[in-house]
């Protein structure tokens, strides 16, 4: 099978792409807007991009509460969404209204952060502290403006769950994070195994 993206091509029922690029990390983001009331949102549309220093960026369909609050303060945090928090997590995807807090209506704790306003997930076993370095929109390959915006930030600062860490090293399976598939499926790491790079 082969579509051509542009020219109304459907295929298939519902669009396969997010089952193709699948799964994706998610990057489960705290923010502050200037008045300081308090959003999270989960992006499935996220990764870290640079290790020295540490880089994440998220992508943004529509000019969501999260590209606001991070446009107003230049501050974000992003949570480790697992297999425990699953359901928290999807309740904070649901849309409501600006300054609502989503952490209070999922149950979930705040926690202080360290370098940046915007409080952690006080349940999850890694958050990155993080400020904006770049905001970008994004324009189609005819250069029109698409509704999509792509935040970059450099980490700050790093939580971790003591808990987790197994002979020096972060053990990611117990952890069990979650990411993001096509349509409405989920997958979760429990079993991770090991590639040593090829020297030449």
């Amino acid at each position: 099978m082969f579509y051509n993206t542009r020219d109304g091509s459907r295929p298939l029922k519902y669009d396969p792409f997010k089952a193709i690029v699948a799964p994706r990390p998610i990057g489960w983001i705290t923010t502050v807007n200037a008045r300081g009331e308090v959003n999270l949102a989960p992006y499935s549309f996220f990764n870290g991009i640079l290790s020295k220093p540490n880089f994440v960026m998220f992508g943004s369909e529509g000019f969501k509460d999260s590209v606001r609050n991070i446009e107003e303060t230049g501050e974000f945090v992003c949570n480790l969404a697992t297999w425990d928090l699953r359901d928290a997590m999807n309740e904070t995807a649901a849309p409501i209204a600006y300054g609502e807090n989503e952490m209070v209506r999922a149950g979930l704790a705040p926690a202080p952060s360290t370098l940046v306003r915007p409080p952690r997930v006080a349940a999850a076993p890694c958050a990155l502290e993080c400020r904006k370095t770049m905001m970008i929109p994004l324009h189609d390959v005819d250069g029109k403006p698409v509704d999509g915006f792509v935040v970059f930030g450099q980490v700050l600062g790093v939580h971790i769950d003591d808990r987790f860490i197994k002979d020096g090293l972060l053990d990611t399976a117990a952890m069990k994070p979650i990411a993001r598939c096509g349509y409405h499926d989920y997958a979760v790491v429990e079993r991770t195994f090991t590639l040593v790079r090829p020297e030449s």
